[in-house]
Order: structure tokens, then sequence, then C-alpha cells
């Protein structure tokens, strides 16, 4: 059974759609429990999707903020199913500024959502996947940069995105040391280019045909928890799995939001500050919709 965090919706409805057709269990835990005019779907409505496809599900309202709720969520799972096998750690914050027009409130946010909400939920998961001797942690982060330049205007972001890449790793490195006869995984995911998704939308992250479905990232997901995969310690990109382990054809049309556009990558870092946060093309601010219009005057996107 799968943990999936911000399940509600985006790439996490997408994740718990796709495990349920491989007829796993799904917790979709995320904070949307009741319809809101600008919010799509809620842990109810997800679960009740999961179980159209005819797998179990249990819808938890789950603040990543707070540690006692994240306890809580694993002990509801246990208490349900009796085991915890895989942790999504999908659900996270955005703020793209630089280090000066970061608020401690901010950062505060970010880092409470992304690096610490992450690490509470494996530490609360992995002694229940040691004690299954199966256990799958993925999480939504990036490669670690390879050069400074990639921290340009995103150091806050980068800090707490690159903390739930690191939670994955560590994750990784536990589980190989759990004995003998277990298989317990850790990896990060991040995607290639922009995933549609509600944020993408809201912030008006480019035009759509620079995108690609939610699909790819959920796909991903199901292949590192099949039966056989042996893939851990790794900061994966999601274009790039896919290929290694033949999932897809070359040219990835499938995810396309344009079928007619092969969206480039602006996500992967190059390897000299462009891609995630570099300052080439890729230069873009974002992280408070009310100053939606301001940002976009500054961005090169």
């Amino acid at each position: 059974m799968a943990i999936v965090t911000g399940g509600s919706r985006g790439v996490g409805r997408e994740t718990c759609l796709a495990l349920a057709r491989c007829g796993c269990a799904v917790v979709v835990a995320a904070k949307s429990a009741t319809p809101q005019p600008t919010l799509p779907g809620t842990i109810h409505t997800v679960a009740a999707e999961v179980e159209a496809l005819g797998a179990n599900a249990l819808a938890f309202q789950l603040d990543l903020r707070d540690e006692n709720n994240c306890v809580a969520c694993v002990k509801a799972v246990v208490a349900k199913f009796g085991r915890v096998d895989i942790l999504v750690n999908n659900a996270s914050a955005l703020w793209w500024h630089t280090i000066a027009e970061t608020p401690t409130k901010k950062f505060d946010l970010i880092q409470s959502i992304n690096a610490r909400g992450a690490f509470i939920m494996t530490r609360e998961c992995l002694p229940h996947m040691s004690k299954g001797r199966y256990g799958r942690v993925i999480c939504m982060g990036p490669p670690l940069p390879k050069t400074y330049k990639s921290y340009a205007g995103k150091t806050a972001y980068y800090m707490s995105k690159c903390g739930m890449t690191m939670v994955a790793l560590g994750a990784a490195a536990e589980g190989e040391k759990m004995g003998a006869g277990t298989n317990v995984t850790g990896n990060s995911l991040w995607p290639a280019t922009i995933v549609e998704s509600l944020a993408s939308e809201n912030f008006q992250l480019g035009d759509r045909k620079y995108w690609r479905k939610a699909s790819i990232l959920a796909d991903c997901v199901t292949q590192l928890c099949a039966p056989g995969c042996a893939v851990t310690g790794r900061a994966l990109i999601d274009d790039e799995f896919l290929r290694s382990v033949g999932a897809v054809d070359a040219d990835l049309v499938k995810y396309r939001c344009d079928p007619g556009f092969e969206p480039p990558r602006l996500l992967a870092d190059d390897g000299e500050g462009g891609g995630a946060g570099g300052e080439g093309d890729w230069d873009v601010r974002r992280g408070d919709v009310k100053t939606l219009n301001k940002d976009k005057a500054r961005s090169k996107l």
C-alpha cells in the first residue's frame, strides 16, 4: 500500500490513480478535504476515483507542517492496512525568488512543507518498511546542482527541494543496512520540463506547449515500485529514467500537452547553471499569486 502526499490534485492525483491501476491500496494525504471554488479535487474525490478503479483507499487530511498530524497519518495507515510499502513525498510549496526577496515567513513555510515534511513522513514510515522487508521512498526533488550558478534566484527553494532529495538518498543508504532479504529503496524524481498542474496554471509558467502531462511522473513512480526494480540512491530525471528502463517510445509523444510540439527540457540542469534555476533562459520569479504580474514582468520564460 502507498501513501501519496499532496494527492488531491495534479501530480499527486495522477500518482494515486496510476498506483491504483496497478492494484495498490492508496492513502490520499493532502490538506484539501472540502471542495473549494478555486481548488479542484479533495482527498475524498480522489479516494473515490481510486476505489472506482477497484483499489482500496483511505482519505487522510494532512498538514505536513504539523508533526503530530504526520505521525497520526502513518498510525492511521498501519491501523487500517497493517503496513506501509510506498511513500511518495509529492506535496511541496513553491518559492522562486532571490535571497533578498525571501521573507523569513516564506522561508519557514517552504522548509516546513518540503524538506521537514518529507523527512518526518519518511522517518515514520521507514520502521514499518523495515518490518515488512519492503519499501519505496520517492521524493519529488531535483538532482543536486552541479554548479553554484543554479542557485541564482532560487536559493531558499533549492534548500527545501534538495532537502527532499537528500531524504530519499538517506532512505536509500539506510535501507541497504536493514539486512539481507530486505528491499527498501530511496530515489528522488524530477521533471525535465514543467508539468501540467494547478500551480503551472495559477503561476502562468509559460505556454502550455512547453509542458508535459503529470502522468509522466506517475509512470515513473509505478516503474520504481514495480517488482524487480533495483534502482536506489538515484536522483532521477523523469524522461531519462523512463527511457533507461524501456518504458516509453523515444519521442515521448504521449506526455506532450501539445501533441505537435516537443517541449524543451527547461528544468533539467545543463551543468552550466541553466535548467532548474540557472542564469540562462530559465530565470523565473514566482511564489505569490498576488504578485504574479510583477513577477512575470521580471521573468525570462
